[in-house]
């Protein structure tokens, strides 16, 4: 059995939290600097170099990447030989949120869906926990935005649809959000599973950076084949025009039942807050 301290985890994720916040993945800077490179259109261009400058600023100055610091999502990876001494997990990484984004200054968003009264200090987290064998313990922590969020949908499609219908309904849904998500946007797609599983599968791909490739060819190729058919839709940064509307397109794929074919695409934005820790 491996026993890690609650301490420890309260004080590494409040750490990850706050610097999530100002300092942009090296894949998601490097992935805007190749699409400036690339670009023709000079307005996209010049949006390009200001979210680069952006990013600096932010990471010199330690201030939010954005005004919209967003929902603090979590995916626990906890093995069956992890034992957590001295505190609940949940109530660990909620304490470790609220209180990095007290210090760090960042915006507080969660509030009543009815009365729209702000919670007040970004709670609740959005917890999802995994069993897995062994001892290995990993979080994965994203900032997520609330103009992305709202441009993420989930689908059933007949199974008919196939591939093409996926492909239809992938590029719709970015054709329909146009400039409201921030783009260049980042597409995480989840096909199969239920109904409930596909948007988990969506927002998980977004974790893969832009610099790996799907493991799997065909995966890799699907990728890129959604990536060219969103970027051909010409919205550009900010939806001002261009190439570059998206940076990356990510899938994850599960079974799904025989009369089922669920999709789901969940949206990020250029401003791609994540990070991962593994004890």
């Amino acid at each position: 059995m491996r026993i890690i301290d609650a301490g420890e985890i309260y004080e590494k994720m409040r750490e990850v939290i706050m610097d999530a916040g100002v300092n942009l993945p090296p894949d998601v800077e490097s992935a805007l600097k190749r699409a400036y490179e690339e670009e023709v259109s000079q307005t996209a261009r010049e949006i390009l170099s200001q979210l680069l400058e952006n990013a600096r600023l932010a990471r010199e100055s330690r201030l939010p990447l954005c005004q919209d610091t967003g929902v603090g999502v979590f995916f626990v990876e906890m093995g069956a030989d992890v034992k957590i001494e001295g505190g609940f997990i949940g109530e660990v990484l909620t304490r470790a949120m609220v209180d990095a984004y007290e210090k760090a200054y960042f915006r507080k968003s969660l509030c009543d869906p009815f009365t729209r009264e702000n919670t007040g200090d970004n709670t609740p987290a959005m917890i999802h926990y995994e069993l897995v064998p062994g001892d290995v313990f990993k979080i994965s922590f994203m900032a997520k935005g609330g103009g992305s969020e709202n441009m993420s949908r989930c689908t059933m499609l007949t199974p008919a649809s196939g591939w093409d219908g996926i492909k239809e309904f992938v590029v719709k849904r970015v054709a329909e959000s146009g400039p409201n998500p921030c783009p260049p946007i980042i597409v995480g797609v989840g096909i199969g599973g239920t109904f409930d599983q596909a948007p988990i599968l969506a927002k998980k791909a977004l974790f893969r950076p832009l610099d790996e490739p799907h493991p799997e060819p065909e995966m890799a190729e699907r990728e890129q084949e959604l990536l060219e058919a969103i970027n051909s839709l010409g919205i550009g940064p900010m939806g001002l025009g261009g190439k570059t509307t998206a940076l990356g397109v990510r899938i994850n794929v599960s079974k799904c039942h025989i009369a089922s074919l669920p999709v789901a695409v969940n949206i990020q934005c250029h401003s791609a807050r994540y990070k991962e820790v593994i004890f």
